[in-house]
């Protein structure tokens, strides 16, 4: 089983990444669905749909898991049944999670890809852009922030949240490996620890509520 990538951040958040090889017969074994999860499988008609979401229950097996221990809120974020917060990705053929006991989490997987050059004045000031090197590397750092704030939308999980308007991600050298970010929104500011790197044409943002906000 192609468990790609583990990222320990603290002892207690963990990252893991799948890279989804195996046909779905072999993602079936060893995962038992509750009603609902097997209800939402037999209604995918994509093959490639159902091994990722099969492949990010081998993930929660890696970190300690089952599908019954997982459920979904009204806004569909997913939530723990013991009370630790974690947040699901897929991207082609990557999946990942992130499980933390001590902070609300959000995890995105990324295809780098040139398409996020037309859409970029959607999401982010594309004028605080202009200062780098070339188009390759304007496509890497747009893919990133689209990543952060996916991260910290799935963290926040509130109708009316506009990437645009309400998530700021600070600047960030490539080296880096991370920044920061915030949400403003309805007069209330909240701030995030962001993390990212990047692997095969791909990138993974993770982000973490910090602590008293």
């Amino acid at each position: 089983m192609p468990l790609y990538k583990t990222i320990t951040e603290s002892n207690k958040t963990k990252i893991y990444i799948w890279k989804v090889t195996e046909p779905e017969t072999d993602l079936w074994k060893g995962v038992s669905l509750t009603m609902h999860c097997q209800q939402r499988i037999d209604g995918m008609k994509s093959e490639m749909h159902r091994r990722a979401f099969l492949s990010i229950r081998h993930l929660m097996a890696e970190a300690g898991y089952e599908d019954k221990d997982l459920y979904y809120d009204k806004m569909g974020k997913p939530h723990l049944m013991d009370g630790n917060h974690i947040s699901i990705t897929h991207s082609h053929h990557f999946t990942g999670i992130i499980v933390s006991e001590s902070h609300q989490v959000g995890i995105d997987i990324e295809k780098q890809r040139d398409k996020i050059l037309k859409i970029a004045y959607k999401f982010t000031p594309i004028q605080e852009y202009s200062t780098l090197a070339n188009a390759e590397a304007v496509k890497r750092k747009l893919t990133i922030v689209w990543g952060a704030k996916e991260s910290l939308y799935k963290i926040y999980a509130q109708p009316g949240l506009s990437f645009l308007r309400h998530i700021d991600v600070h600047d960030f050298s490539f080296a880096d490996g991370q920044t920061t970010a915030e949400i403003l929104y309805k007069g209330h500011s909240t701030h995030y620890d962001v993390k990212f790197f990047e692997f095969e044409g791909f990138t993974t943002v993770y982000a973490l509520k910090k602590a008293g906000d």
